[in-house]
């Protein structure tokens, strides 16, 4: 069993049992979460399809880890006009482990 869920403006496939890393703070470790925009339902060869979400569906999952990913250098730069801009960036990111869907 297998669903599709959509938040942040992101889709991913899960299951339970699935970590998934979303580039956003949702809240504190060992937090319970639910996520109410599910795209699609797979179990068994049964598919639910949603227009656009899935009616009365739910997937559960617990923050697991919460912080800020390695940091990412974007380096500007113009060839003989004496310009150069370094800048780093460090995206804030929640770790939740999938622990039901419930159809």
């Amino acid at each position: 069993m297998f669903a599709v869920i959509k938040t942040n403006s992101y889709q991913y496939v899960v299951s339970k049992g699935d970590r998934v890393i979303i580039p956003a703070l949702l809240g504190e470790t060992g937090k319970e979460v639910e996520f109410d925009k599910i795209l699609m339902i797979k179990d068994n060869g049964n598919v639910i399809v949603g227009k656009p979400y899935v009616e009365g569906a739910l997937v559960k999952g617990i923050i697991k880890k919460a912080g800020k990913l390695p940091k990412v250098i974007v380096y500007k730069f113009i060839r003989r006009e004496n310009y150069r801009r370094k800048k780093g960036h460090r995206q804030l990111f929640t770790e939740v482990e999938i622990t039901d869907i419930i159809k």
